[in-house]
C-alpha cells in the first residue's frame, strides 16, 4: 500500500461518550465485518468490557475505504487507563474527538485533548448522540469551539447508534488526517504500542512501522531489551488476525514473535532488523503504579494458583506490578501496584473469574518516601513496613494536579469537597457560560477511597474528574495501628496526616465493631499511634444463662456457677483468638 493512501487515527473521548459504538459503525460502513458477525462493542473482546460497557484495553483494526487503508485504534476513556490512550496516540497522525451532545466537555475529554495536542495530532471534533432528546448541539458546539479554536463547520454532528452522519467521519479522516511520513528505504523500525501473551504462539506485539519493512520470518532485534527473535507471522487486524507477507512503512499491524515473556518485547520498545546500526525510537515513559493493595487467597493452599494467575495477568497488563508479601493473619499473598481503584477492581474480578480464586483484598493505600535519621531513603508501599517514628526524619506523600469539570452552580460544593480532602483549589476557569473547570492540588491518599463517589453525589452526577501525579511533598504523617483483642493486625495499619488520625481511628474502630462477629468473651478493638491509644470500642461477649437450670435453694449456688463462668471467660480472653472476616480488611471502603 502506498504511504499516501494510509491513514492512522484513534478515537478519544470521556467515558461513555460513544467511542466503541462509533468504531462499530465505521467497521460496518467500510464492510470490514459482515452484518451477521456484527455485535455491539465488537472491539471490546473481554467479557468484563462488554458487561460494564467500558473499554479497558486499546484495540487496533484495519479498514479499507475506497482506495485508502484506514488503521483505527479504539481507546479507553477512564482516567485509570489513560496510559493506554497515550500509547495509541504515538502510533497515529490523527484523532477523532468524540463529545456527547447531551453532556458536553468532560474532564477526561480535556485530558485526552491535551495528550493529542502534545503528540501533534490532527484533531477531528465529532458531536455524538445528537438524536437524544436531551442533546444540546448549540451549547456543546460552543464548548468545542472554545476548546479547540475550530470553526462551527469543522464539527461533525452524528449519531453513532443510528449511523446518522457517520460517513462524514470517514471522509474527514481521509481529507484531514495526514499520511505517514516514513522512509521506505531506511533500516526497518517499528514501535510496539501493545503486547500480549498467547499460550500457543508466544508474545504477540501490536506495532506501528515507522521506517522500512518487516517481512514474515525476518530475524528481529529489540533496541531496549536487546532480545533477539523471529517474526513468525506478521499481518493486520481486520478485526481478527489476518496474516500477510510483510508490514510496510506507515502500517499498523501485529508481529507474532518467538519470545516467551512480554518483558522481552516491552511496550515502547523499537523492533529492528539490525540493532547496532538503527537508531531507537523515543519510547514511552515507564508506567508507575501509585495505588497499592495486598491480594491474598482466602485459603493458603491456593497461593500457588494465585502466583500463576498474577504471572499470566502481567503478560497482558504491563501496568501491573507485584511482589510477594507475608502477613501473620492472612498468610502468603502479593503486594500489588495499580493505576487506580478501577484498575484494582478489574484485576480482582479477572482473577476471581478467569482463575476461580477467592480473594481477600486489603485496604488500598499509596506509596511514601521515607527519609531516615541516618540519611537512608526508603520507598514504602505498605503501612506495616513503616519503621518506628523515632528512626524517621521525614515522610513524603504523593500529591496530584486535578481538574474537575462541573456546571457552575456546583462550584461551591466542589471547593468544599476539595478542602475536605486536604487539598486546595488553584483556579477556576469557564469553558462556557454554564461549565466551570476547577483546577486543584490534593494528596492522592485522600482521593483513593470515596472522593469520586462524593463528587458524583454532590454534583448530582454532573461532575467529572481527571488527575495526574505531580510530586512528593513532606507532610506530618503518622502510622495508625489497629489492635483486635490486644493483638496488632498489621494488614489494617494505615498512614495518614496527624490531624486526621483521631477521626480515622475512631471511624475504623466503629466499622470493625459492626463487621467482627461477637465472641464468647469481651473483645477490645483499639487504634493506636506508636504506643498511644487514640480510640477504643468493646465488642461485648455472648452471655449464656448458666443459672437457668437452678430452681430455688441457696443463692450461693447461683453465685458459684456464675463465678465459674466468669473464670472461664477470663481464661478465654487470655487464650481465645478472633477470626477476622474478609470484609474487615476493606473496612475503609465501607460506605457510611
Amino acid at each position: 500500500m502506498n504511504q499516501e493512501n494510509i491513514r492512522n487515527f484513534c478515537i478519544i473521548a470521556h467515558i461513555d461518550h460513544g467511542k466503541s459504538t462509533l468504531a462499530d459503525r465505521l467497521l460496518e460502513l467500510t464492510g470490514t465485518v459482515d452484518k451477521r458477525q456484527m455485535k455491539e462493542q465488537l472491539l471490546d473482546k473481554m467479557d468484563l468490557e462488554r458487561e460494564r460497557g467500558i473499554t479497558i484495553k486499546l484495540a487496533p483494526v484495519r479498514m479499507q475505504y475506497k482506495e485508502y487503508q484506514l488503521n483505527l485504534i479504539d481507546t479507553p476513556g477512564h482516567v485509570d487507563f489513560s496510559y493506554e490512550v497515550s500509547r495509541s496516540l504515538q502510533a497515529c497522525e490523527g484523532a477523532i474527538l468524540v463529545v456527547d451532545a447531551s453532556q458536553g466537555i468532560q474532564a477526561q475529554t480535556l485530558a485526552n485533548v491535551y495528550l493529542a495536542m502534545e503528540a501533534d495530532l490532527e484533531i477531528i471534533p465529532v458531536l455524538n448522540k445528537i438524536d437524544l432528546p436531551a442533546s444540546n448541539v448549540e451549547r456543546v458546539s460552543k464548548e468545542v469551539i472554545s476548546l479547540l479554536g475550530c470553526k462551527e463547520e469543522d464539527i461533525l454532528k452524528i449519531s453513532a447508534k443510528t449511523g446518522m452522519g457517520v460517513d462524514s467521519v470517514l471522509e474527514a479522516v481521509v481529507d484531514k488526517v495526514p499520511a505517514p511520513k516514513g522512509d521506505e528505504d531506511a533500516p526497518a523500525r517499528a514501535l510496539i504500542f501493545d503486547s500480549f501473551f498467547d499460550e500457543y504462539r508466544g508474545v504477540v506485539t501490536y506495532v506501528r512501522v515507522i521506517d522500512g519493512e518487516i517481512k514474515k520470518r525476518a530475524k528481529i532485534e529489540m533496541s531496549a531489551t536487546e532480545a533477539n527473535g523471529e517474526a513468525l507471522e506478521v499481518g493486520s487486524l481486520n478485526p481478527l488476525m489476518s496474516q500477510s507477507q510483510s508490514l510496510k512503512t506507515g502500517e499498523i499491524g501485529y508481529i507474532v514473535t518467538n519470545f516467551h515473556d512480554t518483558s522481552e518485547a516491552r511496550v515502547g520498545d523499537t523492533v529492528t532488523l539490525d540493532r547496532k546500526n538503527t537508531a531507537s525510537l523515543p519510547g514511552y515513559k515507564e508506567v508507575r503504579p501509585f495505588v497499592y493493595a495486598g491480594l491474598f487467597p482466602s485459603s493458603n493452599e491456593f497461593y500457588p494458583q494465585l502466583k500463576d494467575a498474577m504471572d499470566k495477568l502481567k503478560l497482558s497488563d504491563s501496568a501491573l506490578d507485584f511482589t510477594p508479601e507475608n502477613s501473620p493473619v492472612l498468610g502468603h499473598g502479593f503486594r500489588t501496584g495499580f493505576l487506580g481503584l478501577l484498575h484494582l477492581d478489574i484485576v480482582r474480578e479477572r482473577i476471581e473469574r478467569e482463575f476461580d480464586i477467592d480473594l481477600i483484598v486489603t485496604n488500598p493505600s499509596t506509596d511514601y518516601k521515607v527519609k531516615m535519621t541516618d540519611g537512608t531513603k526508603l520507598d514504602i508501599t505498605a503501612a506495616s513496613d513503616m519503621p518506628p517514628s523515632s528512626e524517621i526524619e521525614s515522610i513524603s506523600e504523593p500529591w496530584i494536579n486535578g481538574e474537575i469539570v462541573v456546571p457552575k452552580d456546583y462550584v461551591g460544593a466542589v471547593i468544599q469537597l476539595i478542602t475536605g480532602a486536604r487539598g486546595f483549589q488553584k483556579n477556576i476557569s469557564y469553558v462556557d457560560d454554564q461549565l466551570a473547570l476547577v483546577a486543584f492540588e490534593a494528596p492522592l491518599a485522600n482521593l483513593l477511597t470515596d472522593f469520586y463517589d462524593k463528587l458524583k453525589s454532590q454534583t448530582s452526577g454532573y461532575g467529572s474528574f481527571n488527575y495526574e501525579l505531580a510530586e512528593y511533598r513532606e507532610e506530618n504523617l503518622v502510622r495508625v495501628d489497629f489492635y483486635v483483642a490486644g493483638d496488632i493486625v498489621e494488614a489494617l495499619s494505615l498512614v495518614c496526616h496527624k490531624t486526621e488520625a483521631d477521626g480515622i481511628g475512631r471511624s475504623v474502630v466503629a466499622k470493625l465493631k459492626d463487621i467482627i462477629p461477637r465472641q464468647n468473651f469481651k473483645v477490645a478493638l483499639q487504634a493506636a499511634i506508636g504506643g498511644k491509644f487514640i480510640a477504643r470500642e468493646d465488642l461485648s461477649a455472648y452471655r449464656k444463662d448458666v443459672t437457668s437450670g437452678l430452681y430455688g435453694g441457696d443463692v450461693s449456688r447461683k453465685k458459684k456457677v456464675l463465678a465459674k463462668q466468669k473464670r472461664g471467660k477470663e481464661r478465654l480472653k487470655r487464650f481465645g483468638k478472633v477470626d477476622l472476616p474478609a470484609e474487615a480488611f476493606t473496612v475503609l471502603l465501607q460506605r457510611d
